[in-house]
């Protein structure tokens, strides 16, 4: 039985369980293979880059509030955020990597920078933390 590249159909010359003739369609053939979820993983994050972007405009320019529309008609898509914060007095704030907005009132939304989320995680020290915030 004769050999061939799984991604071109060359006959095999060498080793007995070589599955293809060279290092570019060995590649060729697993970027087709992870083609699908690497799209959908692509564009997650191309948008998420958006949204950060708009976000980040809109805080350097000095607003830390805007109205809904104003960011959709730029682009910006709810559906697609990095993490939810509620505070101790229960305000929630949907988060873009480090910028973040949480409803006000007539449409309107409050903004926000933190890079507090960007800091090592220690267990420990979180706990004492969270204490310490709700006396």
């Amino acid at each position: 039985m004769e050999r061939v590249c799984l991604d071109c159909g060359e006959k095999l010359l060498g080793r007995s369980d070589k599955k293809f003739c060279s290092d570019q369609c060995r590649n060729n053939y697993n970027n087709r293979l992870n083609r699908d979820s690497n799209n959908y993983v692509r564009n997650v994050h191309s948008q998420l880059r958006r949204n950060r972007k708009i976000l980040s405009d809109i805080i350097e320019e000095g607003h830390n509030r805007i109205h809904r529309d104003a960011l959709i008609a730029q682009g910006y898509s709810f559906t697609f955020f990095t993490h939810l914060v509620e505070t101790i007095d229960g305000m929630k704030w949907s988060y873009c990597f480090e910028y973040g907005f949480r409803d006000a009132r007539d449409g309107y939304l409050d903004l926000t920078f933190n890079t507090r989320y960007m800091e090592p995680w220690d267990d420990e020290e979180s706990s004492d933390k969270i204490t310490e915030e709700k006396n």
